[in-house]
């Protein structure tokens, strides 16, 4: 019985002996993180540890006392902004209620309505002296004077809130100094999880240059903010800034002069950029439009069948139903070769140059700037220079398209180029595979779940551009849209938006059953 008490005694003593090796190394490593204080941090570190559930009782006199400037100091920005903020909502109803003049705009108004009531009076009793009637005159001085009277009362008691407004910033300011005494080491003991883990990406110990630079952020925050909300008849300055129209016209002027001039001078190429789009759309558009209409439906709906399945099939053929029976087939097959035209440029030029940055670390930091701006910028800002280089109609149209529709599949051809595994590249590369062969066998089979997605991306967010097109002279669908809100002809305008809907999902579903059947085989 004494061997079993002993067995079951040392593991008890040597699990406490590594307890208290484990918390005096904590000890240390708290003691280089905090600096100044250390064994109180160590303490309140602690403490948190212990703690299972509910808030940790633990209080930090320190940011009760400087608030949201010992965050500053300990480099908790975070936490400095966040109650910074709060602050200022407090200093603003102090200072509300001390020199604010409160009811001030209140008394002014009185005193206009009042002056503007003696103007009647008087006229009244001018009136009267020279025999006229004057009554009306009269009722509008006194009904001025008692509304006069109401906005004196009103000022009235704005002023005597002063003190309520006062108390209740004081108030809030405790109350947020007491919850940044109970959250600042809480906040500080996540801090201190990060620098464990990344010595070099977490500010440590208590940096004077920190709180120099939360001061001049305080000081240029805290009281231009209080003086703007509780000072009547501010400074211009401060309400609005002072730009120079000037600046803007001669800005404009130039951008307009320098578009003038890259227009004039690459006339000829891009004349060969739309001539070589609207090849690329005629090629599509006499497929679609001038094959018979029965033809066409019947292959498109084969297609779906084929591709998605028969409720696809089904779905595609009440879809092309019921655009062809309200005289939509040749409008939205030119939509479709529009979004088609814009599709295969975007696939021709996407895919090669997702390829690279796939394979290019470099090239894809250089090229993620302006594939950000191409999806961010807003349709109508990139259609001015699309106007003022390529001209209107179509061709522009689908230019304007292609810099919308670009980016997902690039993105996504990049990102599966990147996804295939090192090992299986490593393994074709021993076993023989050339540059070209790991690219064709290896790398795209791979990545080809990746790039059919974002061709699909691509083909949806070209087919959103459909109405904005219609804007510098795009046909299709887009047209019909643009007519009825220049109209405001709501029937037209719900008939075109219901064809543009089913042209998008008759796509989406052909493309997206193609995509699940390739990835079964």
């Amino acid at each position: 019985m004494s061997m079993l008490e002993n067995t079951k005694a040392e593991p008890r003593t040597s699990s406490v002996k590594d307890i208290v090796v484990d918390r005096a190394a904590l000890d240390t490593s708290i003691a280089e993180f905090a600096g100044p204080n250390a064994e109180a941090y160590a303490k309140s570190f602690h403490t948190i540890h212990d703690t299972r559930s509910g808030i940790p009782r633990v209080f930090n006199w320190a940011a009760a006392m400087f608030g949201p400037f010992w965050a500053a100091a300990r480099g908790i920005w975070g936490f400095f902004w966040g109650f910074l903020i709060l602050e200022i909502v407090a200093w603003v109803q102090i200072g509300r209620g001390t020199w604010g003049e409160l009811g001030a705009s209140d008394l002014e108004q009185a005193e206009r309505q009042a002056a503007r009531a003696q103007e009647f009076l008087d006229r009244a009793a001018e009136a009267t002296a020279n025999g006229e009637d004057g009554s009306r005159f009269e009722t509008l001085g006194n009904n001025l004077m008692r509304a006069a009277e109401r906005s004196r009362e009103t000022a009235e008691a704005a002023a005597g809130d002063a003190m309520m407004i006062l108390l209740s910033g004081l108030a809030l300011l405790i109350v947020l100094r007491l919850i940044q005494g109970v959250w600042a080491n809480i906040a500080y003991e996540k801090q201190y999880a990060k620098w464990r883990v990344d010595p070099n990406s977490v500010t440590s110990g208590r940096k004077p240059a920190n709180m120099a630079f939360g001061i001049i952020l305080g000081l240029m925050v805290l009281p231009l903010t209080v003086y703007r909300f509780t000072v009547e008849g501010v400074s211009d300055w401060i309400t609005s800034f002072p730009a120079n129209p000037d600046h803007y016209a001669s800005t404009a002027r130039w951008l307009e002069g320098a578009i003038d001039s890259a227009a004039r001078n690459g006339a000829g190429m891009f004349d060969g950029i739309v001539l070589g789009v609207r090849q690329v759309l005629d090629t599509i558009s006499v497929a679609l439009i001038g094959t018979p209409w029965p033809v066409l439906m019947v292959v498109i709906c084969v297609i779906a069948w084929r591709s998605a399945g028969p409720r696809v099939a089904i779905f595609t053929g009440a879809a092309l139903a019921y655009i062809a029976f309200l005289g939509y087939w040749e409008i939205a097959m030119e939509t479709v070769a529009l979004v088609g035209a814009a599709v295969v440029l975007c696939v021709i030029m996407g895919i090669p140059l997702g390829i690279w940055f796939g394979k290019s670390e470099r090239a894809y930091r250089f090229a993620e700037p302006v594939l950000d701006l191409m999806q961010t910028l807003p349709a109508f800002v990139y259609l001015i220079p699309i106007i003022a280089f390529f001209g209107t109609g179509n061709p522009p149209g689908i230019l304007a398209t292609i810099i919308f529709g670009m980016p997902p599949v690039i993105r996504l051809t990049a990102l599966g180029m990147r996804g295939v595994p090192e090992s299986i590249k490593e393994a074709a590369t021993a076993f023989g595979a050339s540059r070209w062969q790991l690219l064709k066998d290896v790398e795209l089979p791979l990545a080809l779940p990746s790039i059919m997605t974002g061709v699909n991306q691509t083909i949806l967010m070209c087919l959103s551009m459909v109405v904005i097109i219609s804007l510098i002279g795009g046909g299709g669908l887009g047209k019909v849209i643009l007519e009825a809100l220049q109209f405001a002809a709501k029937g037209p305008g719900l008939l075109g938006g219901f064809a543009i809907l089913f042209v998008a999902m008759v796509i989406d579903r052909i493309v997206q059953g193609a995509f699940k059947r390739a990835d079964q085989r």
